[in-house]
């Protein structure tokens, strides 16, 4: 079932993008005067489709219609991209026979340079806006909670964090010389900002300031694994509670407050589960609060170093509330869109060609894809619409970039075309087109390879 969800989800989003990228192409194609001859979602032989000669079809048109200006709208065998056939354009569909000839009015190659230079770029221009819309309705519905802490609450056992001599109360002022002024900064600036980079930690100790280094190797990726470090206020509160087990018979019910378990003062879910593990087949008392109220009970662990409880953490101090009406959340969008679309890819970019993070940890294929697909789907709808957001500006990054059979490849030869006044020669155009599929379908089976063994 879980695997069933994961492609329905990766489904989604693979159509979500691809048919508003092309939709772009389509739209600016009509508009333009060309006449767009297939919409295609997917990629491969014609599974079905609809257009206005021959209405609602299975599998491949037969070759004697004659369709003009109608287009056929089609679903194809492999559910990975797809393409607009635009009339008199040399493109993934291979298709040549125009060249033998003359142009016509409707066909691409026959519109001046510009016209062109909207249809190629138009795919892109969609993923952006599709990305600022949502980035602009999640500001609108959802605002931003910020969690007003730097304070560490909890570091986690055997990670980097303890190793480098970061304690619980310490107070985070700088990570990297930058300040930090919520947990969300803090995230940001460990996950994102300086990922594969050494960190240098400015904190308040015991109301004196101390200054820790981590160097890089020691850091290590942190896409892999968590830093360590947790905020102050997080509780473990009980989402279930098991029948028959131990935690049953103490009376434990949902949304209490474990505080403490044995003699450890319990700060953090994650350090709840390495307590309980520690007292594997022991009696102990387990202490909790409910309804501000404390209240313990006598608790025999499990020979499998388990209670019977749901735990979640949830965060029980001050917070912050950011609000957007429709007017402050378009800055805001616009700002998500630049950081996570702009920034963030290049930045990653960059690391990945110094070195700092492996290619093969920092790119994703459809196999990851699918896995974040439905990771983002559990946090809630909002959660799953920022994933095709950040996805949507990926998409449109790589398909502007200057490599032929993408939409940037393209581009480059139209401006060859308009600063010579001469076209790139049709036979050079079909080997360009040719190379860059051959070198995307490399690229594509390298990256469905590093997902299958990351497993």
């Amino acid at each position: 079932m879980a695997f069933l969800e994961t492609i329905f989800y990766f489904l989604i989003v693979i159509g979500i993008l691809v048919f508003i990228h092309e939709l772009g192409h389509f739209i600016a194609a009509r508009l333009m005067g060309m006449r767009a001859e297939i919409f295609a979602l997917g990629i491969g032989p014609r599974l079905l489709g609809f257009n206005r000669v021959n209405g609602f079809t299975f599998g491949k048109l037969k070759d004697d219609i004659e369709l003009g200006e109608i287009t056929d709208y089609r679903l194809c065998a492999f559910p990975i991209g797809g393409y607009v056939k635009v009339a008199g354009m040399i493109d993934e569909s291979m298709d040549k026979e125009f060249l033998n000839t003359e142009p016509k009015p409707w066909e691409y190659r026959s519109k001046p340079v510009w016209k062109r230079m909207v249809v190629i770029t138009a795919g892109v221009i969609m993923n952006v806006i599709l990305a600022i819309a949502i980035f602009y309705g999640v500001s609108l519905i959802k605002g931003k909670t910020l969690t007003e802490t730097t304070t560490i609450g909890y570091v986690a056992p055997g990670s980097t964090a303890q190793s480098s001599g970061l304690k619980p109360s310490d107070k985070i002022i700088r990570i990297n010389s930058v300040n930090v002024h919520n947990w969300e900064d803090v995230t940001k600036s460990l996950y994102i900002d300086n990922l594969g980079q050494g960190l240098t930690f400015e904190i308040q100790r015991s109301n004196r300031d101390t200054v820790i280094n981590i160097p890089k190797d020691q850091v290590g990726l942190l896409t892999e694994r968590n830093f360590g470090i947790f905020p102050e206020h997080l509780v473990p509160i009980v989402t279930m509670v098991v029948e028959g087990k131990p935690a049953a018979t103490t009376g434990l019910k949902a949304e209490d407050i474990i505080t403490k378990f044995g003699d450890e003062e319990i700060r953090n879910n994650e350090q709840l589960v390495s307590v309980i593990k520690s007292y594997a087949n022991q009696t102990t008392r387990i202490y909790w609060l409910r309804d501000n109220k404390e209240m313990s009970a006598e608790i025999t662990v499990d020979s499998d170093s388990t209670i019977g409880v749901g735990i979640s953490a949830t965060y029980k101090g001050p917070v912050k509330e950011v609000s957007y009406n429709v007017f402050s959340a378009i800055p805001k969008a616009f700002s998500d869109t630049y950081y996570y679309g702009i920034e963030v890819f290049f930045g990653s970019m960059a690391k990945i060609f110094k070195g700092d993070i492996p290619f093969n940890k920092a790119i994703g294929g459809p196999v990851k894809i699918a896995q974040v697909s439905a990771q983002s789907a559990e946090g809630g709808l909002l959660s799953f619409l920022s994933f095709i957001a950040l996805l949507s500006m990926s998409l449109a990054i790589i398909n502007i970039l200057p490599v032929p059979a993408l939409d940037g490849g393209h581009f480059i030869l139209l401006c060859y075309e308009a600063v010579t006044r001469k076209p790139v020669p049709h036979k050079v155009q079909i080997v360009l087109q040719n190379v860059g599929f051959a070198l995307l379908i490399i690229l594509m089976l390298f990256v469905i390879y590093n997902d299958i063994i990351s497993l």
